[in-house]
């Protein structure tokens, strides 16, 4: 969806924007589960009067006016429409801990995860084999990424998507990005696509099965049923796959094209050559030892990258484009591994073959942020200071690993931290 940007935005919680698959923030689920008072205890307010936001909506009124929105679609949109304590509360919750790679798959990709996913694929096969001959994207791909955004269609997110944004763009953190989701919402509205009552997502603005914000839904969103409406709410899937697919074909996705290939390294492979930066053909990484986790040359599908999630003692990954498309609906590395490991199992491929290093830790967000602080001030710049391992901060450790005789895997482990220290 012009996914990229926003789901930086809106999803730090989940995935911290730049962080690639070393560390995840922890969430209770992969998508946001109500919370359930404790019997007897007492229930705070959530949804409350504000004057200063019910006069933010008064001044927004005058600018959504501006922009061509009619007075009849904004009264019907902000009817009832009250600030939402719960949704701040939840822009605030940046977790100070983080999760492993290994730890987001065994969630992300999980047995029950599998299992239900191909049911979800045997129950929707007439439609997700429609969709995959009209936008050749995989129906296990389309199926993972509804698996991972709702659990299949089962939590698409209760919350008034207007009200929302509307928080979110009057609190002013973000204000003026969840503004123009905001417009997007109204014009959704204004097509007739769906009512402003069943305009409902998460507390972020994300929306349906598969999570699509408004400014995506407008770009990429599809009629597939044709029935006059890219309807995304309802217990119906099919416009939401349908998008999904149109969503990833737009992106570039190359049909016949793997997301990535598990491989094996061989003995006293260089380092320095793997991470997204790095681009080879097939025959080139084979001609440097690199083999899948059967022994034989991946085929080729195009040009790709050696990528080491969980540093040098885990799995590593040769990726290819696709892996990039799939990057587009959400930015971290994780995300885009889970989609594809699940996507894979779905179709009754194995569990990542290659051991992971579980008996190291996840660094806390506030360890990463002083990993980047130390490594700049020791003369190994991360071009900022953020909590978030991206290219910069990778880039950085490898730096610092090779000045100290170290393996440049460049992971962000207690062993550099402590060595910075």
């Amino acid at each position: 969806m012009k996914q990229d940007m926003f789901r930086a935005a809106v999803l730090a919680v989940i995935v911290p924007w730049g962080v690639q698959a070393n560390t995840i923030a922890v969430e209770t689920s992969l998508r946001p589960e109500a919370r359930p008072a404790a019997k007897g205890a007492q229930v705070s307010e959530i949804r409350v009067s504000n004057v200063g936001f019910d006069q933010w909506i008064d001044g927004f009124r005058t600018r959504a006016q501006a922009e061509g929105i009619s007075a009849p679609v904004l009264n019907a949109a902000f009817s009832g429409v009250l600030y939402n304590t719960d949704v701040i509360a939840r822009d605030r919750n940046q977790s100070e801990f983080t999760r492993t790679i290994w730890e987001y798959l065994d969630r992300a990709a999980s047995n029950e995860r599998v299992l239900t996913g191909r049911e979800a694929l045997r129950a929707n096969a007439e439609l997700l084999g429609r969709i995959e001959e009209r936008y050749d994207v995989p129906a296990e791909i389309v199926a993972a990424i509804w698996g991972m955004e709702s659990a299949y269609g089962t939590f698409r997110g209760t919350e008034n998507t207007v009200e929302a944004l509307a928080t979110l763009s009057f609190d002013g953190r973000r204000g003026a990005f969840f503004e123009t989701q905001l417009i997007a919402a109204l014009r959704i509205l204004d097509n007739g696509d769906v009512s402003a009552r069943g305009m409902t997502g998460s507390w972020a603005g994300a929306m349906g099965h598969t999570q699509f914000i408004p400014t995506s839904y407008q770009a990429h969103a599809v009629d597939f049923d044709a029935d006059g409406r890219r309807d995304i709410w309802s217990d119906d899937p099919t416009d939401a796959l349908a998008s999904t697919a149109a969503y990833l074909a737009d992106a570039g996705w190359v049909k016949g094209q793997p997301w990535g290939v598990e491989v094996r390294l061989p003995d006293g492979f260089d380092m320095e050559l793997t991470g997204h930066g790095v681009k080879r053909t097939p025959a080139d990484w084979a001609a440097l030892g690199v083999r899948n986790v059967y022994g034989e040359p991946v085929p080729d599908h195009g040009t790709a990258s050696v990528i080491l999630p969980g540093g040098m003692r885990g799995a590593a990954f040769m990726v290819f484009k696709n892996f990039r498309v799939l990057a587009r609906y959400n930015a971290a590395d994780a995300y885009v591994i889970g989609v594809g490991h699940l996507a894979d199992r779905i179709r009754g491929g194995p569990q990542v073959q290659a051991d992971w290093p579980r008996d190291l830790r996840a660094l806390r967000l506030a360890e990463l942020s002083e990993m980047q602080e130390r490594l700049t001030a020791a003369g190994f710049d991360t071009k900022g200071v953020d909590g978030r391992i991206g290219p910069n901060s990778i880039a950085a450790i490898r730096a610092f690993q090779r000045a100290k005789g170290l393996v440049p895997d460049g992971y962000a482990s207690t062993d550099v931290l402590d060595r910075l220290r």
